[in-house]
């Protein structure tokens, strides 16, 4: 009885002190009239993992920092971004478009919008996109990714992101001499 108890307990702490992870929609966008300055100070989420490739020539597979393996006989750079990886808001370039870097080199950012397609939610944007594939700019240069990051949406610590931060003062008053 006394073990049910603690497990019970202990379950009940780490369930509050958990992330309340919700999607980042057009709605709550609205809502909440956040400026840019407001969406810089939010915590970001990505809801899928994201794996971005591109094939390398020899040269480049020499000289490239990123993960490479080898495809079909190819060299393969690949940038994987996980499922609950935090990002920052970096930009705005158009409206309701946002640049989220999920990298220390902000002009690493993947680009998100809102979709009706997924009731509002802020989803992966690429250039195009195929059944299978997608193409996405990620620091200025031209990756793959497979269909099923198109899925990958924007999420925020709904908790967190509600909070307003209230300045408040007392007026001393004043009286007549």
């Amino acid at each position: 009885m006394k073990a049910w108890f603690v497990l019970t307990l202990m379950g009940l702490i780490a369930t509050s002190c958990s992330n309340k992870l919700k999607y980042f929609t057009q709605d709550l966008y609205e809502d909440f009239g956040w400026t840019e300055r407001d969406l810089r100070a939010i915590q970001f989420y990505v809801s899928e993992d994201i794996v971005l490739y591109k094939k390398l020539s020899a040269e480049e597979a020499r000289i490239s920092k990123g993960k490479i393996r080898i495809v079909d006989g190819s060299q393969v750079e690949e940038v994987i971004i996980e499922q609950g990886t935090p990002g920052v808001f970096v930009r705005s370039p158009k409206q309701e478009r946002f640049a989220i870097s999920f990298e220390d080199d902000a002009s690493k950012f993947l680009m998100f919008g809102p979709s009706d397609k997924h009731n509002g939610r802020f989803v992966l944007l690429g250039k195009e996109w195929n059944k299978r594939s997608g193409k996405i700019t990620y620091g200025n240069e031209v990756y793959e990714t497979s269909s099923s990051s198109a899925y990958a949406a924007l999420m925020v610590d709904i908790n967190k992101a509600y909070k307003t931060k209230y300045k408040s003062r007392r007026a001393g008053g004043k009286r007549v001499d």
